[in-house]
């Protein structure tokens, strides 16, 4: 057959080398077959909660993706620090964001400026996890459940205190809903984290704490920290012994702490994919549902969509809440 066109010099060669070798160069980028690490922020310190639940995931994660994932504690501001550094990323495909109910839901509403915008810089991947709260009493408190609890405040003249984790939080808000929907006449005391607040109402200085699943867990199966409802709609399989406030006659009372993954809103469709596909598989393994519910929470695992329209809604019902009481962090 006789050859047509222009010699192969090496220079040619090498060019139409390169051509060739583009469109894998891409696909490695999309499928993560180049190996290159991904960062796995995290808003809080290490070895908290959040922090143990995202290096868990990771170890799982990575292993699906054939790539490495290293968690980035950024700490501070209410998570704000780190939603910025993600926000502000210039390395799409290769960021995880542990974004949770203060950065995409509560802080857009108690800061009247952010240096992200949360419904737009960010992209979600899926739900991870929702965190019940749980109504808890002081030992000197004399009520064994909601609707004793609700006659001992209203029968103080001084109302009540309750303790959270600090302001802002889900703890403080979700109380706040409890205070609009009951009249209830109490005090908000912040802390500096779940731990130091637990000791004081340990300690009869404050009367009540609506405490996460994962603080409050390991008291509430000592005894003690006196549970009286968890403020979920159904029974939680955490402490499915344990009736919701909604039982007791606290209608529509429906309240989580969560957590999902977000990355920045750059990232390729391809990329939100597989790694939703990765959180899936590893939020459905029996090891990784085991761990979670130990640790006091419950796993979410669903598409990007469903965590989007969940993220949209509570963004809006609490936005709403913190307009009317007033409640700003600025």
């Amino acid at each position: 057959m006789k050859r047509t066109g222009k010699p192969l010099t090496p220079v040619r060669r090498a060019v139409l080398a390169a051509a060739c070798m583009l469109p894998l160069s891409r696909l490695a980028r999309a499928t993560g077959a180049d190996g290159r690490p991904i960062e796995w922020v995290v808003g809080y310190a290490a070895g908290g909660g959040s922090d143990v639940v995202a290096r868990m995931l990771a170890d799982v994660m990575s292993k699906a993706l054939s790539q490495p994932i290293v968690i980035v504690n950024k700490p501070g501001a209410a998570t704000n620090i780190a939603a910025d550094y993600v926000a502000r990323s210039r390395d799409p495909g290769r960021m995880l964001f542990s974004g949770d109910f203060a950065t995409l839901a509560a802080n857009p509403a108690l800061f009247e400026k952010l240096s992200y915008d949360a419904s737009k810089d960010f992209s979600p991947v899926g739900m991870i996890a929702r965190f019940p709260l749980v109504l808890v009493v002081a030992p000197h408190v004399p009520a064994s459940n909601f609707k004793e609890f609700l006659a001992w405040v209203k029968a103080n003249p001084k109302g009540a205190t309750y303790a959270s984790p600090g302001a802002g939080t889900a703890h403080h808000l979700a109380t706040e809903l409890l205070r609009s929907q009951t009249g209830l006449n109490c005090t908000h005391v912040p802390y500096r984290g779940a731990a130091p607040a637990v000791q004081d109402l340990l300690g009869n200085q404050v009367d009540f704490m609506l405490i996460d699943s994962a603080s409050g867990l390991p008291y509430i199966t000592a005894g003690k920290l006196r549970a009286l409802g968890v403020t979920t709609g159904a029974r939680t399989r955490v402490l499915p012994q344990l009736p919701t406030l909604v039982e007791q006659g606290l209608s529509g009372f429906d309240v989580y702490s969560w957590q999902g993954v977000v990355v920045p809103t750059a990232t390729s469709a391809a990329d939100v994919k597989r790694f939703n596909t990765a959180l899936v598989a590893a939020l459905t393994t029996d090891a990784v549902q085991s761990k979670l519910l130990g640790m006091g929470v419950e796993p979410q695992p669903g598409t990007s969509q469903e965590m989007a329209a969940y993220v949209n809604s509570e963004r809006e019902r609490w936005g709403k809440l913190i307009r009317e009481r007033g409640i700003r962090l600025d």
